[in-house]
């Protein structure tokens, strides 16, 4: 078997099931020497065009176009009613009267039925040309056939991932209409007045099966539900902020392309602004930092502060903080981790931390699990801390008593 076969049959490589299905229509239809290649879905009462191979200059067969199956070939092939194959359409008084013939202008044509491996019958494998052809014969069948099997395979496995989605999109949509989020609050202390400044909300969700909220927001960007459910989860974070003392701020997080969309705008619409810090990880890419900035300027002109998330794990953060006019810079866990027997990792952060002072931001470092770490930062005199040895992620009234905390120096 050669390379690009390989490909096609192999189902655990990086290569798309759209791709691989076009790739054996193509197969087929130039070992056949067809001019058009198409593999339809019996949807209700149409045959809709799912992978197309079309170069032909009719391209009425196109992806997404649909007609009535019982004015087609492939309804007559899977009732019997048809051959298989059909040398010679104006030879044959049932296609030489169907309208469909003069309209895709076929000339000769074969096909298969495509049957699941529930018995249900899934569409056709089909491919034809403008003029008849005497050649075709049992043998181009039994290849159509074959390639069918492993195309049926694909389809099989496309299937089953629609029905995954379908119900994950299901379960997302019960979560937003239910409003099932749960907003969690970590603690984030300045070293300069020695008490709470603000905290960090953490969407939770407490589903059966368990997963983490990172995941969560994965699935729901895969099914187009990720913007209804960032911002539901931002609604609920600032919905508690007057729970809190004036002096105490929220850190929010939202993915970039719903800053640009307006979506965090129309959000924070009725919410005090100046109590309110935006996190842009390391990880968002931003493609366009000018419409970003514009996005940003109504907010930032209503008080809101800009955070850069996760300084010091990659390239990306810099360039956030410097194209984006940052007011607080939080270095990641991977450089604060272990910073007190690092020296290498202290030399950076050192670094950053002058850096940050030069610029006029302020300094928040993540990721504080040890009274060690803790110590070595406040030597760096960094402004704030953040971590499970500052306090873990809590409920709103367990946030609320962790406020009038302070740690002894």
């Amino acid at each position: 078997m050669d390379k690009s076969s390989k490909l096609l049959v192999d189902q655990h490589n990086n290569v798309s099931i759209e791709a691989k299905l076009a790739n054996l229509l193509a197969l087929v239809r130039k070992h056949l020497d067809m001019d058009v290649a198409f593999i339809s879905e019996f949807i209700n009462d149409e045959r809709v065009f799912k992978v197309v191979d079309n170069p032909s200059e009719n391209q009425i067969v196109k992806v997404g176009n649909a007609d009535p199956i019982d004015e087609t070939y492939c309804q007559k092939i899977t009732d019997d009613k048809l051959s298989p194959i059909i040398t010679n359409t104006n030879a044959n008084p049932i296609t030489k009267a169907m309208p469909v013939t003069k309209k895709l202008g076929i000339g000769s044509y074969i096909g298969v039925p495509i049957n699941l491996s529930n018995g249900k019958l899934y569409g056709t494998f089909c491919c034809y040309k403008s003029h008849h052809d005497e050649s075709l014969n049992d043998r181009d069948l039994s290849f159509l056939n074959l390639i069918s099997e492993i195309a049926t395979g694909l389809i099989e496995i496309n299937l089953s991932k629609r029905v995954s989605r379908n119900h994950t999109k299901s379960v997302i949509q019960q979560i937003i209409t239910d409003n099932d989020i749960n907003i969690y609050y970590q603690p984030i202390f300045s070293l300069k007045n020695n008490k709470v400044a603000g905290f960090e909300s953490l969407a939770r969700f407490f589903t059966t099966p368990y997963k983490t909220p990172d995941v969560w927001f994965k699935e729901a960007k895969k099914v187009g539900l990720n913007e209804a459910l960032e911002m539901l989860a931002i609604k609920n974070a600032v919905t508690n902020i007057a729970k809190f003392n004036n002096s105490t701020y929220i850190a929010i997080n939202c993915s970039p392309s719903h800053i640009l969309s307006g979506a965090l705008e129309n959000t924070l619409q009725n919410i005090d602004c100046t109590r309110l810090v935006l996190e842009i990880t390391e990880h968002s890419p931003i493609s366009d930092y000018e419409k970003m900035r514009t996005a940003l300027t109504p907010l930032r002109k209503r008080g809101l502060r800009l955070a850069i998330d996760d300084v010091g794990a990659g390239f990306s953060s810099f360039q956030h903080i410097l194209e984006l006019e940052a007011d607080i810079i939080k270095l990641d866990i991977s450089l604060t981790q272990n910073i007190n027997t690092d020296k290498r990792k202290f030399l950076l952060a050192k670094a950053l931390c002058g850096f940050a002072k030069a610029i006029d931001c302020t300094i928040v470092a993540e990721g504080i699990e040890t009274e060690q770490e803790f110590n070595s930062l406040r030597k760096l005199n960094v402004d704030s801390v953040q971590g499970y040895f500052i306090g873990r992620p809590a409920a709103i009234n367990d946030a609320l008593s962790a406020i009038n905390a302070t740690l002894s120096a």
